[in-house]
């Protein structure tokens, strides 16, 4: 076995152990670290495909980015696990029925690919390739409208996250200058005459 198909089976196998015990831990703490072990692990496995470029943005936005922030939320709020375990066993068929599904996909993926009926047509990249300047030419290129739409869609995301979280009039401390500027000092000024008191 070469070295490099040792390290995907290793990666492949950390990363399944990984993604179980995320959606098999009661502890939602615990799950987003076994989260950032299975992003780790896929991302070492986009290394072995020479795609640096998408593993380094596996690592900086979900690792950096999602999973931390899922954790401030976890922690910030008062989450009841027991109720939230309620329908587990209601949904368990469509969830066993689901995974089986993907189960039974990788398998047939395995089986094409090693069993030589469907040989892989990806190009081997020489030390020249550069991962970056590839998928910005594309970005840039051909698939520039998809790329604007999917930032539009993203700007109407954040958008419609601010006016959710915005209910009602919202009561601030902010000055008004109009008003400010007709203030006199003995409104807001009031000078007390306490006679003194003589020390024994």
């Amino acid at each position: 076995m070469e070295f490099k198909t040792f390290v995907f089976y290793f990666l492949s196998a950390v990363l399944l152990y990984a993604a179980a015990r995320v959606v098999t831990l009661r502890n939602p703490v615990h799950a987003a670290l076994h989260l950032v072990l299975a992003f780790f692990s896929a991302s070492g496995i986009w290394m072995l495909l020479q795609a640096e470029f998408l593993a380094i943005v596996l690592v900086l936005v979900y690792v950096g980015s999602v999973t931390v922030l899922f954790l401030f939320v976890v922690m910030m709020l008062d989450i009841d696990a027991n109720r939230m375990r309620e329908g587990f066993r209601k949904n368990m068929p469509l969830g066993l029925g689901v995974a089986s599904l993907m189960i039974a996909e990788m398998g047939f993926v395995f089986y094409s690919r090693f069993s030589g009926h469907v040989e892989s047509a990806a190009r081997q990249a020489g030390p020249e390739y550069s991962n970056v300047k590839e998928i910005g030419r594309l970005l840039f290129t051909e698939y520039a409208y998809p790329f604007e739409l999917a930032s539009v869609v993203l700007l109407t995301g954040v958008v419609a996250a601010v006016a959710l979280t915005l209910r009602g009039k919202q009561k601030n401390k902010s000055v008004d200058p109009s008003e400010q500027v007709f203030v006199k000092a003995g409104e807001r000024i009031r000078i007390l005459h306490m006679p003194p008191e003589k020390m024994e």
